[in-house]
């Protein structure tokens, strides 16, 4: 019984690495959620055929950290968001990994902000979300059509008094306030798709 536990673990771990493309190919999708001007500059943080645990696997100069895509999960998913907010986002990955829903991330994220233990940025800081479906990503190339982006603008603690946009949008494309009054009130921009 050890040795085909053994033995599973191995396989699980060889389909693993043989499912993840290049740090080159990753740094290559992962980046193209970022502003222009960031695209040779962010870090990036990626995944190793090692251990499959997301790493820093280019560091960058810029201002933006961002995510390759999970190959652990459907469609195409990259992102990108501003430094100030690792400290944000870093948390939420590992309360994530101990199993917590996303109710008490968010309850545990709240908690510690308040405490003085976790640090929101003071200024307004960005996150861009580019996604496609599975079928029009190339693992082998990095390729990726028909993607859709999105924002998220997070400013701890605004209200829709504070910042006069609406609940929900009220015309296509319009950007509206979610979580407003918590740690994680954010700007919701989401275009329109084609």
């Amino acid at each position: 019984m050890k040795y085909l536990l053994i033995l599973l673990l191995f396989v699980s771990h060889l389909s693993l690495s043989q499912s993840l493309p290049s740090s080159e190919l990753q740094i290559k999708t992962a980046v193209l959620a970022a502003p222009e001007a960031e695209k040779s500059i962010a870090t990036v943080m990626g995944y190793s055929s090692l251990n499959g645990k997301l790493q820093v696997i280019r560091k960058g100069t810029g201002e933006m950290i961002c995510l390759t895509d999970d190959p652990n999960k459907d469609g195409f998913s990259v992102s990108c968001y501003h430094k100030d907010l690792e400290s944000f986002m870093a948390r939420g990955r590992v309360l994530k990994a101990q199993g917590m829903t996303t109710q008490q991330i968010f309850d545990k994220r709240e908690e510690e902000v308040k405490a003085g233990s976790l640090i929101m940025p003071e200024d307004p800081a960005t996150l861009y979300v580019l996604t496609a479906s599975k079928e029009n990503y190339d693992i082998n190339t990095g390729n990726v059509t028909d993607t859709y982006l999105r924002y998220v603008i997070y400013i701890p603690y605004a209200t829709v008094a504070s910042t006069g946009l609406p609940l929900t949008p009220e015309a296509p494309g319009m950007p509206w306030i979610m979580d407003p009054g918590t740690h994680r009130a954010h700007i919701m921009i989401t275009p329109t798709k084609d």
